[in-house]
């Protein structure tokens, strides 16, 4: 397999203009899983900004921060702020109390702009959700998007790339990686030293090795429902605990839980879930295989994997609004990738090569008025960019 160096290029990314999306007595919040490129934005943003305004930047792994934008302390935070036109904090979740500090500026200082970034949803987004409400944009920012790409190369070149995107999926210093061997070593690292480490430093979850064979197993089932309880057994641990896990990963953007869809409950499966990689890289990373595509039986979950977490991007960057779901009944038609949106459903189902199955028939004929379409290689880019 053949790599294509973007180690030179600058790497487009949706929100390359901030400024469109900063409003005053607003903080605007950008979500997203470490390395997939928040400080970099940020910091591009500032730099391109230099002497439109004066601003400061700092990080929530400061303890001096910790101890001010934490305190509640409003006479504290207000000197903190003094003579700054914009407060840029890096890795928010870090700091405790974040929310209530973010309020009294927004509150002591109304012409004040704020970015804050946070690689974990469910440490920052419980600190600032109540303080903050009605006075928040929330973005999230994911690893590099078909959309994204398609500004650097055509659909012809985007395709020539796709066996890379399936194996070493998006993250920008793997795409920008000279070799295979350094793109491996790129994922290794992060799933090894980053992937985990808001879930074992905010959440006190002690065991990276049992968290680490959960997501395991959860890889070797992409594209297949899953059973918490089987899970537990597997591991040694309650179905309660793996519920718990698996909200976490969730919340730090490592998985994504597409739950199933049911208007007919005596024909249709809905008390299980499927779940899939937010990265096919960091996927293939903690099963410790990175063949190429003709050594590989796995495919099938590779090409699912990538189309669902592809179309999050797109739903999220587009503004497309949509309930997401999987299809199954009990005679085990199925129908991979259902959108309740607009008032209609849309049906997708994810062939590698072929362009029939038999569950077409199924899905139609239990809503005759939903939409069904067949995502393959020849037509996946209308469906992700």
């Amino acid at each position: 397999m053949e790599t294509v160096l973007l180690k030179d290029m600058i790497l487009p990314r949706i929100y390359d203009n901030l400024n469109l999306l900063l409003k005053p007595n607003k903080v605007l919040v950008v979500y997203g899983s470490r390395q997939t490129g928040k400080t970099t934005l940020l910091k591009k943003f500032l730099t391109e900004n230099e002497g439109n305004f004066k601003y400061r930047l700092d990080t929530g792994d400061d303890v001096n921060i910790q101890i001010v934008l934490g305190s509640g302390d409003v006479k504290k935070i207000m000197d903190y702020a003094k003579g700054y036109d914009l407060i840029a904090i890096d890795e928010a979740q870090r700091i405790r109390n974040i929310g209530m500090g973010l309020k009294i500026l927004v509150d002591q200082l109304p012409d004040i702009k704020i970015i804050v970034t946070g690689s974990s949803s469910f440490e920052l987004a419980g600190q600032i959700g109540e303080p903050l409400t009605g006075r928040k944009t929330t973005l999230t920012l994911f690893t590099l998007s078909q959309i994204e790409m398609g500004r650097l190369f055509n659909d012809y070149d985007l395709r020539s790339l796709l066996e890379e995107y399936l194996i070493f999926g998006s993250y920008p210093e793997a795409l920008t990686s000279a070799t295979l061997q350094d793109k491996k070593k790129v994922l290794d690292e992060l799933v090894g030293s980053y992937l985990l480490k808001d879930i074992l430093e905010l959440e006190k979850v002690k065991s990276s090795k049992l968290l680490l064979d959960l997501l395991r197993l959860l890889a070797f089932q992409v594209g297949s429902e899953v059973s918490l309880s089987e899970l537990g057994k597997q591991l040694g641990i309650d179905s309660k605990t793996v519920a718990r896990y698996l909200d976490l990963f969730e919340k730090s953007f490592v998985i994504y839980n597409l739950r199933g869809f049911s208007r007919n409950r005596r024909k249709e499966i809905t008390s299980k879930s499927k779940y899939y990689f937010f990265d096919n890289g960091i996927r293939n990373a903690i099963i410790a295989n990175f063949n190429p595509l003709e050594l590989r039986d796995d495919i099938g979950k590779l090409w699912e994997n990538f189309l669902v977490a592809e179309r999050l991007k797109k739903q999220a960057y587009q503004g497309i609004f949509a309930n997401n779901y999987f299809w199954r009944t009990w005679d085990q038609k199925e129908v991979d990738w259902v959108e309740e949106r607009e008032g209609r459903l849309f049906g997708h189902e994810f062939k590698w090569k072929s362009k029939s199955r038999k569950a077409s028939s199924a899905w139609t004929d239990s809503y005759p008025d939903a939409a069904l379409e067949i995502i393959n290689q020849e037509n996946y880019l209308e469906f992700v960019k």
